[in-house]
């Protein structure tokens, strides 16, 4: 199977031209009775040599961590080992240059950016705590703490940046938004009159996030490029950070979950949903989904049923989004053909590629 990376990426190397691509396209969107934008590809496993590099590369980082971690470095902390995180973010960088720039192998590449950015973390926030020179967290403060972790979020976000421009993983921008994100939350932190508007400062991250991902989107509306995966990884990211600040400010997560809570659970959930409809982007739905879950099974905990909350929700919300599913393209046209031209022509289309919509 063939990416629309690889097509593109043959299209720049003189291999096909771009008419040819664009018929091959069209070909499949008939023969397919679906529209390709509205199908959402993201590249993920090419095959099973994907699934066995990436148990082979956890276990090689995980192993070097763990050694980094028993070497001694001064008194013994219950911290983590600033080498252990080198080591991790060194040999991920060095995997990613054979199967990231030259296999392009997805889940491998994935992989090796979250440990790379991980590992350069550990190891900025493990020397804070080591030149702070306590060997208990407790002890080091929390305004302390959240400033090490800032720095730490920091230099994670330089390197995603790094990475994106040797590698370009789609998902490499995602990663130094949400290090962004935990930069200017932990900084809030070290203020103790914003520590109590940090659900406040995640939701509007959450949409400068969400922002981004759109600024992306709308440069490929027919998602033939790169630039959609990477809204795609944004988008998945935004939804939690959007999401769980609402819910945290309403409560719900503080004990019990009312039928007020309950139906503004709901509402939400169903504004979200519109959303995600009209930007074409199911994602969305995808990653605020576990919040929706929690909620409902609370509420029906509370009327008695609570053996079965859990089944219960997750046979609603499942059915609900299947059919959502089957009837995707065809809700996507009702709802662009009522809104204002110049308002649909910069979503993405609900007829892409010559194709016909999906039948019910």
């Amino acid at each position: 199977m063939y990416s629309e990376d690889d097509l593109e990426t043959a299209i720049e190397a003189g291999i096909v031209d771009r008419a040819t691509v664009e018929r091959l396209r069209d070909f499949f969107a008939r023969s397919q009775r679906t529209m390709l934008v509205d199908e959402e590809h993201f590249r993920l496993i090419t095959g099973f040599n994907d699934i066995f590099v990436s148990i082979a590369s956890i276990l090689l980082l995980v192993a070097l961590g763990w050694l980094g971690q028993a070497i001694p470095l001064g008194p013994a902390t219950n911290t983590p080992h600033p080498l252990a995180g080198l080591l991790v973010a060194a040999v991920a960088w060095r995997l990613a240059v054979i199967f990231t720039a030259r296999r392009r192998m997805a889940l491998p590449s994935i992989l090796l950016l979250f440990a790379f950015v991980g590992g350069i973390f550990i190891a900025v926030a493990a020397t804070g705590f080591a030149v702070v020179g306590s060997t208990n967290l407790a002890a080091v403060g929390s305004t302390s703490v959240a400033l090490i972790l800032a720095v730490a979020a920091l230099a994670a976000a330089a390197g995603a940046y790094g990475h994106w421009r040797r590698f370009h993983v789609p998902i490499t921008v995602a990663a130094g938004a949400a290090a962004l994100v935990g930069v200017a939350l932990s900084l809030l932190a070290t203020m103790p009159v914003a520590r109590k508007h940090l659900a406040l400062a995640a939701f509007i991250g959450g949409l400068c996030v969400f922002a981004l991902a759109m600024r992306w989107d709308m440069t490929d509306p027919k998602r033939e490029t790169r630039r959609a995966d990477i809204a795609f990884w944004l988008h998945l990211l935004a939804a939690p950070l959007i999401i769980h600040p609402v819910f945290a400010m309403m409560g719900l997560f503080n004990g019990g979950v009312g039928l007020a809570g309950a139906a503004m659970v709901v509402i939400l959930y169903v504004v979200l949903g519109l959303i995600a409809l009209l930007i074409d982007r199911r994602a969305l739905m995808v990653s605020a989904l576990a919040y929706v879950l929690y909620a409902l099974s609370m509420l029906l905990q509370e009327f008695g049923a609570l053996s079965l909350s859990v089944a219960l929700t997750a046979l609603v919300l499942g059915s609900a989004l299947l059919l959502l599913s089957a009837y995707w393209t065809s809700v996507r046209v009702s709802i662009l053909s009522a809104l204002p031209p110049s308002l649909s022509k910069r979503l993405p289309a609900a007829t892409g590629h010559g194709a016909i919509a999906v039948h019910g």
